[in-house]
C-alpha cells in the first residue's frame, strides 16, 4: 500500500465528524458488535450451548462471503490467526422505529449503510485480541460487488466505506476491508441498532465513567459526572453521542465507545457474570437472535472453537484501535487512510507480536484517564500439561510468537481492556 500524500501536520481528526450523518446512529453499533467478541471471552461452554440451541434463528439470514475459505469441520483447537468482521447497519426495525424520530420516518429513512465496521483479529498462540474500528467517513476503494437483486456494481476507486453495504451487503463490506487490510476475512456478522437495546438489557447494563457531565440534545442525554449504569435506550444513546463528548466529532465518539467496550469486557469476565449460567445463557441467546452471520459462522462447533481461542486472553492483550487516517485533501469532512501507520499495524499482527500503544487514548479527545480506577490485576495463564496440537493442513502458517512488543505509531489512538477511561463530557460543573 502507498503512503497518502497528505502531510502529517494536516491530520485534523475532529472536524470530519461534525458533518451531518445520513443516519444519526453512525457508530452506535460498536457496543453491540463488541459483545459478540467479548461474550466469547466470558464463557465458551454456555455460549456453545446457546449456539446449538439457537442455530435455526442464527442461520436464517446467513450470507455467503465472496471467496469465503473453507472452514475445517473438526472440533479441534482453532489454528492460526483468525479475522472476524462485525458490522452495524442503520436500518429501521418496526419494534424500535418510534424511538428514533426522523431517522426512521424522515428523508433519511431509506437505504441501509454499514455505519460501523470492526475487524476483530485473534492471534495465534499466545492468543491476543485486537479490535480495529474503521471510521464511517473513511474514503476507500470498493471492489466490484453484487447486490441482493443480482446487480453487479463496478469497482470504485474512492467511496465512503459506509456505502459498501449498499453495493453488495455483508460480503461487499468484507471484501472492502480485506482489500484495505490485506487480511483474509473468513468470518463476518451484521447487527442492527435494536440489538444494542436487547443485548445490553440481557447483561443487566454496563457501568460507565463520566469525567465531566454530558449534555447532548440530539440524543436527549443530560447526565452529571460520576459512575452511571447504562442499559437499554440509555446505553444506545451513550454509544451514539458525539456532540456531548470531546470535541464533538465522530472520532471522539469512537474512543468514548471504546470505554464502554473495555468496561463491558471487564464485566463479562467478572464473577458476577461468569458465576451466573442464567445470565450467560440469556446474553448468548440474545446475541445470536440479533445477529445475521456469514455462512462460515453458522456451524456451532466453529463458535465453540472461537470461544475456546479467546476465553483466557488477558485484559492487557485485548486492544481497541482506531484505524489511522488523514483529513481528505478533497473534503475536510472526510478522512483517507494513513497507509504508512496502518502498514505498521498489519505487520505487527502478521508477525504475531504484542502491540504497544504510543498514541493518544482518543484522537477526538473523547475520553480521559480514570484517576480513581483500581489497577487491573495482572493475569497469568495457568500452565497446561496438554501438548499443543499440530496445525491442520487447512491452517495458514503463522510466525513463531515473540514477547517483543511492537510500538505502534503515535498516529494510532486506542486503549486496552486493562485501561480505565472516562467520558470527557462537554459540561464542567
Amino acid at each position: 500500500m502507498s503512503k497518502t500524500t497528505t502531510p502529517r501536520g494536516q491530520r485534523t481528526v475532529a472536524r470530519h465528524g461534525r458533518l451531518s450523518s445520513p443516519g444519526p446512529f453512525a457508530q452506535l453499533f460498536r457496543g453491540l458488535a463488541i459483545v459478540l467478541a467479548v461474550v466469547l471471552v466470558a464463557g465458551g461452554t454456555v455460549f456453545a450451548y446457546a449456539a446449538v440451541d439457537l442455530t435455526r434463528s442464527f442461520t436464517a439470514d446467513a450470507v455467503e462471503l465472496k471467496g469465503q475459505p473453507a472452514v475445517p469441520p473438526d472440533l479441534g483447537e482453532l489454528k492460526g490467526g483468525v479475522n472476524l468482521l462485525l458490522i452495524g447497519t442503520d436500518e429501521c426495525e418496526a419494534d424500535f422505529a418510534q424511538l428514533f424520530g426522523d431517522r426512521c420516518s424522515g428523508d433519511d429513512a431509506e437505504g441501509t449503510l454499514n455505519d460501523v465496521n470492526m475487524l476483530v483479529h485473534i492471534s495465534d498462540n499466545p492468543r491476543r485480541v485486537t479490535v480495529i474500528s474503521f471510521p464511517r467517513d473513511l474514503m476507500v476503494p470498493i471492489p466490484s460487488c453484487t447486490d441482493a437483486d443480482g446487480n453487479v456494481n463496478s469497482a470504485m476507486s474512492k467511496q465512503q466505506i459506509n456505502s459498501a453495504y449498499l453495493y453488495g451487503g455483508l460480503s461487499c463490506v468484507a471484501s472492502t476491508i480485506s482489500d484495505l487490510s490485506g487480511l483474509e476475512i473468513p468470518f463476518a456478522a451484521k447487527v442492527s441498532f435494536g440489538g444494542v437495546i436487547n443485548i445490553t438489557d440481557a447483561i443487566g447494563g454496563v457501568d460507565v465513567c463520566i469525567a465531566n457531565g454530558i449534555k447532548d440534545p440530539y440524543t436527549g442525554i443530560d447526565w452529571p459526572a460520576g459512575m452511571r449504569q447504562v442499559k437499554g435506550l440509555d446505553a444506545l444513546q451513550f454509544l451514539r453521542t458525539r456532540h456531548g463528548v470531546g470535541d464533538g466529532g465522530d472520532l471522539g465518539r469512537i474512543s468514548n465507545q471504546q470505554q464502554y467496550m473495555s468496561r463491558l469486557a471487564n464485566k463479562l469476565k467478572s464473577q458476577e457474570v461468569l458465576s451466573n449460567p442464567a445470565t450467560l445463557y440469556k446474553l448468548a441467546s440474545t446475541a445470536l437472535r440479533n445477529v445475521d452471520p456469514s455462512t462460515s459462522l453458522t456451524n456451532p462447533l466453529t463458535l465453540v472453537q472461537i470461544a475456546s481461542a479467546v476465553k483466557d486472553v488477558p485484559f492487557d492483550d485485548i486492544v481497541f484501535i482506531q484505524y489511522p487516517t488523514y483529513t481528505d485533501p478533497s473534503d475536510p469532512n472526510r478522512v483517507v487512510p494513513d497507509y504508512e501507520d496502518a502498514d505498521t499495524l498489519w505487520a505487527a499482527l502478521a508477525a504475531n507480536q504484542p502491540l504497544e500503544l504510543s498514541g493518544n487514548l482518543s484522537d477526538g479527545d473523547g475520553v480521559v484517564v480514570d484517576e480513581n480506577a483500581t489497577p487491573a490485576p495482572v493475569e497469568t495463564p495457568a500452565p497446561s500439561d496438554t501438548p499443543t496440537p499440530q496445525a491442520t493442513d487447512t491452517a495458514e502458517p503463522t510466525p513463531a510468537p515473540t514477547s517483543s512488543a511492537i510500538a505502534l505509531p503515535s498516529g494510532i489512538a486506542g486503549q486496552t481492556a486493562a485501561q480505565a477511561t472516562c467520558s470527557n463530557g462537554n459540561v464542567r460543573r
